[in-house]
């Protein structure tokens, strides 16, 4: 079996791809994440998947290597899209959250699998959209100091108490809300000689 790479520093991604991969080691892509002009939350997280794969290829010749991005746009009733990227502290979590209140936010996930045996790459995409309660401040206020999600796309961790803040998903695959599209994910490695099961 071929080494297996995950192409990201993230402790989330990593415990997700342990559910279906059990020996993988992990490279951070080093890329610039900034979306350009007039690009599509969509096509931001493809081509950043991409990218990451590719810059993770680089120093992994053979491996198969899996990169995948995020990008949550706020769908709110009175403004166009609004990208919500990690909100790094309290203060922006608490504005993040208070907006999405009784909204509509899209979670886009991509992934990128590129095999540097074969030089086979598959390419997918899912997305998942949640419905927030309308939230009082003292709550949005209550769940940042428990849960502290300032690494999040969003400002939420809905494996954990952050799930207490939806009214609503809907979506097919659990992993996409939380960045890595399990179900796709299985399809693609199974495609490159990789057994699952």
């Amino acid at each position: 079996m071929p080494t297996i790479i995950l192409a990201s520093s993230s402790p989330y991604r990593a415990q997700l791809l342990h559910r279906i991969v059990s020996r993988f080691d992990t490279d951070s892509p080093d890329i610039d994440e900034r979306a350009r002009a007039d690009e599509s939350g969509k096509a931001l997280a493809a081509r950043l998947a991409a990218e990451k794969a590719s810059a993770v290829a680089r120093r992994h010749r053979g491996s198969v290597i899996i990169a995948a991005d995020q990008v949550a746009l706020l769908q709110a009733d009175t403004a166009k899209e609004r990208v919500l990227g990690k909100p790094g502290d309290f203060a922006h979590a608490r504005e993040q959250l208070l907006a999405c209140s009784g909204q509509r936010v899209a979670f886009h996930s991509a992934c990128c699998v590129l095999n540097g045996h074969t030089n086979r790459i598959d390419h997918f995409h899912d997305t998942v959209t949640v419905t927030y309660k309308t939230l009082a401040p003292e709550t949005v206020e209550s769940y940042l100091r428990q849960e502290q999600p300032f690494d999040c796309a969003g400002s939420i961790k809905t494996e954990g108490l952050g799930v207490a803040l939806l009214a609503h998903i809907d979506g097919a695959d659990p992993g996409t809300l939380l960045g890595l599209p399990l179900i796709p994910l299985v399809r693609a490695l199974e495609n490159n000689n990789i057994s699952i099961i």
